[in-house]
Parts: C-alpha cells; structure tokens; sequence
C-alpha cells in the first residue's frame, strides 16, 4: 500500500495532523498499535492558543460543547470546606484572542471529535497495526507492521507518544530528567459524594502521605481522581486500590467511589528528543517531548507541532514549495518543546503559577528562517514577523475568520499599497489596528506571521523562497 504521509498514533497528536493534512487534499493514512482510541483522560486541559488551532480545523463547537471551564477549587480537611483555591491567576483578556481560559474536555473526548472530523474529510485510521520495522529510502519510507502488508509513503510521522516505537527504531535519543520521584495516580471514576462545582483538592494529612484531587469531567458523569504517593510505592490500580486512597484521604466512604473506567500510574518526567526528524521521518507530540501534567502543556504543545508540520507537509506534497521547507519543524518547534518542558516543571514545583504563561498565546518564531521582518527599529512588544498574528475586527473583517483555511493571508494595515500578484494568498485591506502598527503582513497557514514591512519590497522574494506562489488558487479579496 502507498501513501503520501504514514502517521503513526492516533493520538491527539496523530489525530490533529491527519485532519490538517486531509483538508489541505493530501493522502494521509494513520496507524494505530491498539484496537480503538485511547479511553482516559490524561490530557484534559486545552489551552487558549490550541483553541485557536481547533477553531481553524473546524472542531471548536464540538470542542466547546463537549466540555467546559475547569471549576474552582476546594480545599478539604477532616471532612470540612476550609476554602476555594484558584487553579489559574486571571489573564486580562483583550479584542486580540477570543479565549481567555483553559477549557476542561477529556481527552477520550477531544480524540473522538478529531477522529469524527478526520472521517468526515475523508482520512483513515487502521487500529491494530504495530510497527515492527522503518527502511528509509532516497525518495520514501517503507513501515513493516507485526501484522498486514507493509505501506510506503512519501513521509512518516511518529506520533506514538513516549515510549515512541519509530523514535526508537531510528536511534534518536531522548534527554530528560525526573520531575518528580513520587509516583502518580491518575483514574476516571465515577464517585457519588461530592459535587461537580468544584475541583476537590484533599491535601496530605501527613508526612509520608500525599494529595488527592478529585476534577469533574465537564460533558461527563466522569471524575478524574490524581494522586500522589511516596516514593517507592507500587500504586494500585485496581478499584479497591483506589477506594482506599480516596477512603483513606477524604471524608468520602470506599463505597462513594461506584467504578473505576480507566486508570494509570507514572512518575512524572520531562525528557526532549535530540532531533525532531531523520530524513523522511518526523517525530511529534509525546514521541519528541514528555511533560509533567502540571500547567497542561503536554497536549497542547503536541497538537501544535501537528499544527506547525501539517501545512508544511501540505506545501511541499501539493503546492509545489521547495523540500527545504521542511527543515523549519526541527527548527521552530524543538525549542518551542523546549520552553514548555522548563515551564511545566516550574509549574510542577510550584515555582510558577498557572496563567498567561500556561496559555501559550506568547510563543512564536521569531528570529528563525520562515520569520523575515524588514522593519527596523521595532520596540520588542510590537508585531513581529515571527509572532502570532493577533484577531479582532476592523471595517467589518474579524481576522481570524479571515485566516480560517490552508492558505496564507496578506494583511494590508492602514496602507494602500500596491501588493505583487500572489495567486495562492488571500488578501485582506484593514485600516488602523494598535496590535498589528501599519505595514504589510503575510500571515502562514498557521496563523504566524511570515513576513512583515512598512513595504511590500521583498514580499514577492520571500513567497518564492517558501513557495506561497507557486500554487495556483482562486483570490478571494476581503472588503477595504
């Protein structure tokens, strides 16, 4: 069997990318080792930037219907309220981004809407398929499996989370560090007992024990229970294992806790592939970097290299970019991956709150090869080519709707200048708005600025060098 993209996991990671590249009209196939999707809910914190992302694959209103802002949370003692406890400091919001808060989905949930929205564009998922072997070959990548035909295709992405099988088949390491050497429990239950208004934050009752926290599952019956145990401990996940750690640290009755859905212990770590490919193979998501839980970086960050490498793969297999355009994922993401871990462990440790760091709005490209800003003089907060472009609605355009597609858009800023012909790109003429300045702006297919000036000179340069003209594509112009 051929293909163009192999992508193995059918993760959040593998998901996201499998949408991005099915609408962009490329022949992707995903693989996935198990029988059915991931059941638990590791991953349930979606940030503001990934949002974003979702809102573009066109999954936002099953995103947002499906689940809800994390709740306040309560502190418990011998049975008693002592007090609310905010899990994130509040971020000011502003016209610039349309999320201001972490949204609560399970990440069950949030892999049955991708999967949803993959079918619906036409994709496929094949479960049960294990890789066994990788062979890599001048012009593809030929993946054998422990069962059914071996597939070839143009390009490979591992998506199979930490323990990668592709990551390792390749030889690519992986550095990393304990973040903490007291094991975790994490489980979905269900529970009776304790409202679904707030997050049930039990702390340690003493020295060698540790804290319970019990999260209502927005859209669910579900409660997700984590644990912390001392070192050492082999954590039992059976369900009377875990109705004797919520019996033993909440007021709550080993009976309260009626079923046990899913569960699984792991000590909490961050570790960062040395390289983020070789040759045709590109690894994404937990099979590049793995995370502490703590400030829900870990799906996000994964979802957004997918996000990063999904438009990449589409302009190199479809609108004829140069090949070299590919050597900008390794480039822009792996320091991006990089960032994140450091912030989760801080978050981890509690040198760092949960807020406007968490939520990844601030995190750009600047300074690397796709990002060319040809302004001098700029103060560090302005727009620049490398940052995310900003939303927000000016002469009846709101931007995002604008962006929302697999094309590169021109954003013209109080200037009437005359722009090259860019038969791939739409465009959009604005007046005056305070968080782009006036100029000229070309804005990638995932919503960072690729080029910007006071000017067009240049432009027409720089959409050869990344291919943004070689695709023909119907002009749709957006009003003055």
């Amino acid at each position: 069997m051929n293909t163009d993209v192999l992508v193995v996991g059918a993760g959040p990671t593998g998901l996201a990318l499998a949408v991005d590249l099915a609408r962009r009209g490329v022949d992707a196939l995903v693989v996935e080792r198990a029988e059915r999707l991931f059941p638990g809910s590791r991953g349930k914190g979606i940030q503001p930037r990934t949002m974003e992302v979702f809102d573009d694959l066109g999954v936002l209103d099953a995103i947002r219907a499906a689940g809800g802002p994390y709740p306040v949370g309560m502190i418990w003692q011998d049975g008693k309220r002592l007090g609310e406890h905010q899990m994130f400091d509040p971020v000011e919001t502003s016209g610039d981004s349309p999320y201001a808060e972490p949204w609560m989905v399970p990440q069950w949930r949030t892999q049955e809407i991708l999967f949803a929205r993959l079918a619906e564009l036409g994709g496929r998922v094949a479960f049960g398929r294990e890789v066994v072997g990788l062979t890599q070959h001048e012009d593809g990548v030929t993946v054998e499996f422990a069962s059914g035909a071996p597939v070839r295709a143009r390009y490979a992405v591992a998506a199979d989370g930490g323990r990668s099988t592709v990551r390792r088949t390749l030889g690519i390491g992986m550095t990393g560090e304990t973040v903490d050497p007291n094991p975790m429990l994490v489980a979905d239950v269900r529970i009776t007992g304790l409202d679904r208004d707030n997050v049930h934050v039990f702390p340690p009752r003493g020295d060698g024990d540790g804290f319970l926290a019990v999260f209502p599952l927005a859209g669910t019956e579900d409660f997700q229970v984590v644990a912390q145990f001392p070192e050492g401990t082999d954590v039992d996940l059976s369900l009377d294992g875990i109705r004797k750690v919520v019996a033993a640290r909440s007021h709550l009755s080993p009976d309260d806790v009626t079923e046990v859905r899913w569960a699984s212990d792991f000590r909490p770590r961050a570790a960062l592939a040395d390289r983020f490919r070789a040759g045709r193979v590109f690894l994404a998501g937990d099979a590049a970097h793995v995370h502490s839980p703590a400030g829900g970086q870990g799906l996000n960050t994964s979802v957004q290299d997918a996000y990063n490498l999904g438009w990449k793969l589409g302009a190199v297999l479809r609108d004829g970019a140069p090949e070299s355009l590919l050597d900008s994922y390794e480039e822009e993401r792996l320091p991006n991956a990089a960032a994140m871990l450091g912030l989760t462990t801080q978050v981890h440790r509690g040198d760092v709150r949960r807020g406007a760091a968490t939520q990844q709005l601030g995190l750009g490209y600047r300074g690397r090869s796709l990002a060319v800003e040809t302004r001098a003089g700029l103060p560090d907060e302005a727009l620049h080519a490398g940052d995310r472009a900003p939303d927000g609605v000016r002469a009846g355009v709101r931007l995002f709707d604008a962006f929302r597609g697999p094309h590169w858009t021109l954003v013209t800023v109080a200037t009437a200048e005359d722009l090259p012909p860019l038969p791939a790109v739409h465009t959009v003429r604005i007046p005056a708005y305070e968080a782009y300045g006036a100029g000229v702006f070309l804005v990638r297919p995932d919503g960072y600025v690729g080029w910007a000036g006071a000017t067009a000179e240049g432009l027409a340069e720089y959409a050869t060098r990344v291919g943004v003209a070689q695709a023909p594509a119907s002009l749709r112009r957006w009003p003055a």
